[in-house]
């Protein structure tokens, strides 16, 4: 049996967000919950930090839920009745189609999606364009036992997520046990400039080559995982020529930190353990410590720390519309630095404990959930 292919208002309503005024919403459980973005969402569903006692627009139980503005396209699930800011869409579907197979769906064309948003100061994506969305509709009984396989799958990669969160913790304890509150300092160890203890701060390519199917990797905030770089999760590449001209003034090399300085992951570090040369686009920021001072895994843990990043975010960044750290911004940041023998005792311990993380992320689960989104939307998972 084939499948229809429709619009997404011909089997949902698209309900736009709308933010109430701002002394209709607390952090202290009056009222609904409260959803403003992407910031709410985590692996289930979203975590209320806000309850507003006047809402305009409401989503339902089962409503998806659908970043529509820098960024577009990330979606989650509706658990509970609540207010949705400006910063959402709340998609209901009718009887024609299963909530859990439309999040899949949406999972299975994030980017799709978010190709469509636009804006020159921030990329949003209208109500409009949603309605207009295809939609491959198979008969009921088929889309849920899609969303049953989809949900089996995507547990298994959840356990691994949330595993990983608890080696990040472990990690940052091991930090702290070591080195103390960050900010705080209790252990009174030399604060430097970050440009005082480093050999070059820069960034990458202002402009946006064109991507190729093969040539010079190019390196992206989207290949910034926190701690860790992951090329080879979305490879693009770049000619020769501009990979030349980029890399005349930005030159990564294995052991120098990257750093997302702009856009909705601003403050990830992660040091490059590639040999490969590649390019990098602005968004990145590229930090070389002087090794007899400054040790990468150190640093890019730092950076990391939660402490640190709230801390950087006020004194840089407050009542900031778009998150963003200029370059001479993050040259002045004050950095702790303990005795570097001290830092490479830190790497040591970092990497055993990494040995285990890395055996987490090439667990099959990931690419089995990947493989099945994909097969199940081309008809292939369920006759």
């Amino acid at each position: 049996m084939s499948w229809e292919t429709v619009i997404l208002s011909n089997v949902a309503e698209v309900i736009a967000g709308q933010s109430p005024e701002s002394k209709y919403y607390n952090d202290n459980g009056e009222g609904i919950p409260f959803f403003q973005g992407k910031a709410d969402f985590r692996i289930d569903y979203p975590v209320v930090r806000y309850w507003c006692t006047q809402p305009t627009k409401i989503a339902q139980p089962n409503d998806i839920l659908m970043s529509v503005r820098a960024p577009v396209g990330p979606t989650n699930i509706c658990n509970i009745e609540a207010c949705i800011g400006r910063g959402l869409a709340a998609i209901r579907v009718s009887e024609r189609l299963h909530f859990k197979y439309l999040y899949f769906y949406f999972k299975s064309i994030e980017e799709k999606i978010a190709s469509q948003g636009n804006g020159s100061t921030f990329s949003a994506i209208t109500t409009s364009v949603l309605k207009e969305l295809q939609i491959p509709l198979p008969p009921l009984p088929i889309q849920k036992r899609i969303a049953e396989i989809l949900d089996a799958a995507d547990a298994l990669k959840r356990k691994d997520q949330e595993l990983l969160k608890k080696y990040d913790e472990l990690a940052q304890a091991i930090f702290i046990d070591m080195f103390g509150d960050p900010v705080k300092n209790e252990k009174g160890w030399d604060i430097k400039k970050l440009r005082e203890i480093c050999i070059k701060i820069t960034d990458g390519t202002h402009f946006s080559p064109p991507n190729q199917t093969n040539g010079i990797p190019y390196i992206t905030a989207k290949h910034l995982k926190q701690d860790y770089v992951d090329f080879y999760c979305n490879p693009t590449y770049i000619s020769q020529k501009d990979h030349n001209e980029i890399f005349s003034r930005c030159t990564p090399v294995k052991g120098d930190v990257l750093y997302i300085k702009d856009g909705a992951t601003t403050g990830i570090a992660a040091v490059n353990e590639y040999d490969f040369e590649f390019s990098m686009l602005s968004s990145l920021a590229l930090i070389k410590p002087q090794k007899q001072l400054l040790n990468s895994y150190f640093l890019s843990c730092y950076l990391n720390n939660e402490i640190v990043k709230q801390e950087l975010i006020r004194s840089y960044m407050a009542g900031a519309a778009i998150k963003r750290f200029t370059l001479d911004k993050i040259n002045k940041f004050d950095i702790m630095l303990p005795p570097i023998e001290m830092q490479n005792t830190f790497e040591t311990r970092w990497k055993n404990l990494r040995n285990c993380i890395l055996t987490v992320k090439e667990s099959r689960s990931n690419l089995l959930f990947n493989s099945l989104i994909q097969k199940a939307f081309n008809g292939e998972l369920v006759a």
